[in-house]
């Protein structure tokens, strides 16, 4: 069985290109050589937003999102229908990252909750899922997807950190779960249980590059071709193989976020 990965979450517009000689195609092409067949470059501002855009509409392997982070300090708060206007390219499959952050923001964060519920206002209206970020939020974040009856429209509880209950609930509520580097950690013990307990057919790998580079490379800039290690370890958790892992989540991608493998 051939080896094909797919990499649910990176900001290819943010990759540190150094290594690369500032050439995009450099990444891309280790990505390739490590198995990885497809990649969604994700949004977290509206500013950048053509720059994710870019290498989707020019590579076919790539798809892009398009949204606000919860943490982000914009002049004007994003609208359904300016959401909707970007979300109509035909190279965005979702809309985010959306979803809560209390780790990074202090004070009212009535704000945050608003825009995040604009993101998912958005999606039903466009029927296309959503890429949750949840730090320090559960409660709210899983108030809000069921207040809002986002499991209308499902999506992907990114780079999930929480416990096997937490899951549960999103899983409960039409969400997948995704694994990034931070799985490979020592000290994340919980998670760990958490990658053994998700059913096959609801959950992703993803890199969140250039952050949280998985081991052994914690600690240094992240990319694309990395997403093999977090399914590897994935794999050796849940006692089976990298080739096992790398056909579920990819067919669970496709599934979420429609297309098919190049």
């Amino acid at each position: 069985m051939s080896l094909f990965l797919v990499d649910s979450h990176c900001h290819l517009d943010r990759l540190d290109l150094t290594p690369f000689d500032g050439e995009l195609q450099g990444a891309l092409d280790l990505a390739a050589e490590q198995g990885v067949g497809h990649m969604l470059c994700v949004c977290i501002d509206l500013e950048h937003f053509n720059d994710v855009l870019k290498p989707a509409q020019n590579h076919a392997n790539i798809s892009a999102s398009v949204g606000v982070h919860p943490n982000e300090n914009v002049k004007t708060e994003p609208t359904i229908e300016e959401l909707l206007h970007l979300a109509a390219d035909k190279n965005v499959v979702a809309i985010g990252e959306t979803g809560l952050d209390y780790f990074r923001s202090e004070g009212d964060l009535d704000w945050q909750r608003e825009r995040f519920r604009t993101h998912i206002r958005a999606a039903k209206e466009c029927q296309k899922p959503l890429i949750i970020h949840m730090r320090d939020a559960a409660e709210d974040t899983l108030r809000i997807l069921q207040e809002e009856n986002a499991a209308e429209v499902g999506g992907v509880m990114h780079c999930f950190t929480e416990n096997r209950e937490i899951a549960q609930r999103a899983l409960d509520l039409n969400f997948m779960i995704s694994f990034s580097g931070i799985v490979t950690f020592n000290s994340a013990k919980e998670l760990k249980e958490v990658a053994k307990y998700v059913p096959a057919d609801r959950m992703l790998v993803e890199t969140d590059s250039p952050y949280l580079a998985p081991v052994p490379f914690r600690g240094k800039p992240n990319q694309p071709a990395y997403v093999t290690h977090v399914a590897a370890h994935v794999a050796e958790l849940r006692e089976t193989t990298i080739e096992e892992i790398a056909q579920h989540t990819t067919e669970n991608y496709f599934s979420l976020f429609g297309g098919r493998p190049m």
